[in-house]
Parts: C-alpha cells; sequence; structure tokens
C-alpha cells in the first residue's frame, strides 16, 4: 500500500522531543483525507478524525470496517495508501526509524490478549519498555516497576510470577502497567475488557477511569463492549461505509439515523447497557463518563 501520501504539513522535528506538541490545543490524533486499500478492496476512503487532549475516545464499528487496521496506523505499525496520520502534531508517516521510536515513547498500547512475554516475569514484562531506553539505572527500574504495579492494583508479591500463573485479569492490568512504564501521553486500548467476567470487566472499567483522571491521559480505545463503551467514552467514532458516519458523545451518536447505529446501540443490549448507566448517573457518577455529556467541564 504505497500510493502518496497528501502533505501534512509539519515534517520530522530535527531535535527530538522538543518540537512535540504536547500541552497546546493541537489535536492528539489528527487523521486527514485517509485511504486505506488492500488490494482492490477499498477499507477506508477520505476518513478524517481528530481526537483532542484529556477524551477518551472510542472506535467502533461492523466487521470489515478497519477499526483495528485504523488503531495500528495511529501506531505507525501500517501505513495507509493516502492521507496523512499526526500525532502529537507530527506525520508518523514521515518518521525515520529513531524518530519513530521517540514518538512510541510517548504513547503506551494495551493489547487485546495482553501480549505479554511468557518467557520473563510480571517484573520483567513492566520494567521492559525502561530497559529498551538503556539509560536508567536499575534500582531506579526496580522502584519504578513496583510504582506502576501499584497504580494497577498489583503488589510485589506478584512481581515474580510468570504470565502462566496468572489470571486473565491479572494479565490485563501487568500489561496496563507496562503501557504505563514510560510516562505515556496518550494510551491505545484494544478491546480492553474482552474476555473478563462481568465483575473483573467493571472493576478495569474504573481502573481505566481512575489512571485517565489522575494522570491527565488521552485514550484511544477499540471496543465491541457496550458497557465498557458507554462507561469510557467520552466521544464515539463510528466507522462504516469506509469513513466516519458519526462523531460525538453517546446521545449525540445513537440520534444518528444510519442502520448500524440503530442495530448496535438500540438494540436490547444497547438498552440494557444505558439503562445502567443511566442509573449510575443518577448516584452520581463522574460526569465525564456519563453518557451523553461533552468535556466542557474538564479542566
Amino acid at each position: 500500500m504505497s500510493e502518496e501520501n497528501a502533505s501534512c504539513g509539519l515534517t520530522q522535528s530535527d531535535d527530538g522531543d522538543s518540537k512535540l506538541d504536547f500541552h497546546g490545543d493541537t489535536p492528539v490524533v489528527e487523521i486527514t483525507n485517509l485511504w486505506t486499500k488492500f488490494g482492490r478492496a477499498v477499507v477506508h476512503q477520505d476518513l478524517n478524525l481528530e481526537i483532542e487532549r484529556g477524551e477518551i475516545l472510542s472506535i467502533v464499528g461492523g466487521s470489515g470496517t478497519g477499526k483495528t487496521v485504523l488503531l495500528r496506523q495511529m501506531l505507525g505499525l501500517e501505513h495507509p495508501s493516502r492521507g496523512c496520520v499526526k500525532v502529537f502534531g507530527e506525520d508518523i508517516n514521515k518518521a525515520d526509524r529513531d524518530h519513530l521510536q521517540q514518538l512510541r515513547n510517548h504513547w503506551g498500547m494495551l493489547f487485546q490478549q495482553g501480549a505479554l512475554y511468557s518467557a520473563l516475569t510480571v517484573f520483567d514484562n513492566v520494567a521492559q519498555p525502561m530497559r529498551e531506553l538503556r539509560v536508567l539505572p536499575e534500582d531506579l527500574i526496580h522502584d519504578a516497576v513496583l510504582l506502576k504495579m501499584n497504580m494497577v492494583g498489583l503488589g510485589p508479591e506478584h512481581a515474580l510470577k510468570m504470565p502462566s500463573d496468572l489470571s486473565g485479569g491479572m494479565i490485563k492490568r501487568v500489561a496496563l502497567a507496562r503501557a504505563l512504564a514510560l510516562e505515556p501521553k496518550l494510551l491505545f486500548l484494544d478491546e480492553p475488557t474482552a474476555g473478563l467476567d462481568p465483575d473483573l470487566s467493571e472493576s478495569f472499567v474504573t481502573l481505566i477511569q481512575s489512571l485517565h483522571r489522575e494522570l491527565g491521559l488521552t485514550v484511544v480505545m477499540v471496543t465491541h463492549d457496550l458497557d465498557t463503551l458507554f462507561a469510557l467514552s467520552t466521544r464515539i467514532a463510528v466507522l462504516a461505509e469506509k469513513h466516519v458516519i458519526a462523531l460525538g458523545t453517546t446521545r449525540e451518536v445513537i440520534a444518528v439515523d444510519h442502520p448500524f447505529i440503530k442495530q448496535f446501540f438500540l438494540g436490547d443490549r444497547g438498552k440494557r447497557a444505558l439503562a445502567v448507566l443511566d442509573e449510575k448517573q443518577a448516584a452520581g457518577a463522574p460526569p465525564e463518563f456519563a453518557p451523553g455529556t461533552d468535556k466542557k467541564a474538564e479542566n
């Protein structure tokens, strides 16, 4: 997939991180006129999307709409056929290998199955991104790993366990600790509650809510789980017909007249999930996580 990309404006910085826009009004992720092709099959066509600083943006869509492909393009793991993907104000498709790695040090990724290294302990899995920097002393890494583990609810007694000894919920927490290892500004979540029972799923959602607030993270999430979607999302982007057909709060999205939206959001499962969130909102749930709210109240 190597058609000429449209111009993105900004290009790679010559002095590493100094020109990355972490604190301004520039969208954290900006996707412009993006096309994705596999042979003759067009998955995305003139797709546009902006992800704002501090929000939790969830991406949903039917099978074959390219949700995971779009996520991988934001991560620089795949290149679009045309168009522009900017992260922190920079076109990641124009970054060389070293500069792309510098960018990646400012985001974390939680893979669907955790993707832990099976031959490494919990401690070494979380330490791996820090050790790859090759600049941190081991005593600092030791303290930082225990801190990250504590942030996700894992005590030091779990540090020497192997992934094969962990439950599904613990694997997710270790993977999340690793994703947070380098104190990222941006966090990507791929089906974060997949495979968890309802109680574990709810506790993991609560953990993500807490980390989002405390760390000021921008979060990009792909999920098909409606309870997770409604509980976490500041805004929702719906993929269909090769582009984003709806973008907004939960209430704004479900008001859009489209067959997929009616089927996905307003079926029996969707109505049950909305009812649960309405109950939590009435009971005093944080407004930034309630359906139908926006980010105007956030600081």
